[in-house]
């Protein structure tokens, strides 16, 4: 195992110090202090997509505690009037061929299969669902009864961007989310440390069991969790694995197409649109960086609940596992 080390940081500025912020409806939300410093991004033990690792260096900057629930995001709505990526019809000129039905506005949600299945095709548990968004975030006939303090779901990247900037703030980049996430521990496999399940305790709303068909709920939570229900990483955060992915600025591209020197590199801004695009897709949509997997993540499928971890997110898409949250930069 790697040797870890302390994040270095400013010796006058308290690690966990809380503000509590204002929105523009009033109401104080809470915000920690993340200390700038370097750290060892990325992971050489895992998916391919993760390395290599690589030392970079971020500012400081407060973050939300917590992704930002239904209760805030319904509160922006009202306000703003915004109307989300899944509660709008795609555009034909954008999907050429598609049937008009297959336009409709919708989301993605996760359907859990009864037995096993072929795990090469994720259609055997995914499926677009006409009339699902974050209103109804498991499709028509569901609400937000008892949700409010759950992750907001089914927002696009536009959606989340445009939240951020109603609250005064920015989402943040790959590697401020991920030293973010390592609470100041760097090199550790899990934000928690090296044990999935240490003493057998659940430590985030992951998935137990084989996925995607049999759940064991040792963590107690089919879908989304309330936001705080597990404990904090050092920095104060909740939920930097587990429950929802989380948007981040960047444009997806390899770890190993990152332009490399002799230097640590300064918070890297990763790729841009046009090499975000993956060219196995017939419909070239760009993608952004997702970080921190969801309670859809298993040991046997998606081993993402690690803060190396990292997902491209097309941003025409929209899903049932992935939220926000967002930063203040000092």
């Amino acid at each position: 195992m790697p040797e870890k080390h302390m994040h270095t940081a400013p010796t006058s500025t308290p690690e966990t110090t809380s503000i509590p912020e204002t929105s523009p409806s009033g109401e104080r939300t809470g915000s920690v202090w993340i200390p700038g410093g370097t750290f060892l991004m990325g992971s050489d033990r895992h998916y391919p997509e993760e390395a290599p690792a690589h030392k970079v260096a971020v500012g400081g900057f407060w973050m939300d505690t917590h992704a930002v629930t239904n209760r805030e995001f319904q509160r922006f709505v009202a306000e703003t009037g915004h109307v989300t990526l899944s509660e709008k019809p795609a555009r034909a000129e954008d999907y050429p061929g598609a049937q008009p039905d297959m336009l409709e506005p919708s989301s993605v949600v996760f359907r859990k299969p009864s037995t096993p299945v072929d795990m090469r095709n994720a259609y055997n548990w995914w499926t677009y669902v006409k009339g699902a968004n974050w209103r109804h975030p498991q499709g028509p006939g569901t609400s937000l009864d008892g949700l409010d303090d759950h992750p907001v779901v089914h927002v696009g990247f536009d959606d989340a961007e445009a939240y951020a900037k109603w609250a005064g703030k920015e989402l943040p980049t790959e590697a401020e989310w991920e030293f973010a996430a390592r609470g100041g521990v760097d090199g550790a496999e899990y934000v928690w440390g090296e044990e999935y399940m240490p003493g057998g305790r659940p430590m985030a709303n992951t998935w137990q069991g084989p996925f995607p068909y049999q759940n064991s709920l040792a963590d107690g939570y089919e879908w989304t969790s309330p936001v705080g229900t597990f404990l904090p990483n050092g920095y104060g955060l909740y939920d930097m694995a587990g429950n929802v992915w989380e948007w981040t600025t960047d444009w997806y591209q390899e770890h190993g197409r990152i332009e490399q020197s002799c230097c640590t590199l300064d918070n890297p801004r990763g790729g841009n649109r046009d090499r975000s695009i993956d060219p196995r897709d017939q419909i070239r949509i760009p993608r952004r960086v997702m970080k921190g997997g969801s309670y859809l993540c298993a040991p046997n499928y998606c081993l993402r609940y690690r803060p190396a971890a990292r997902m491209a997110q097309p941003i025409d898409t929209a899903t049932c596992h992935v939220g926000f949250r967002c930063v203040v930069r000092a």
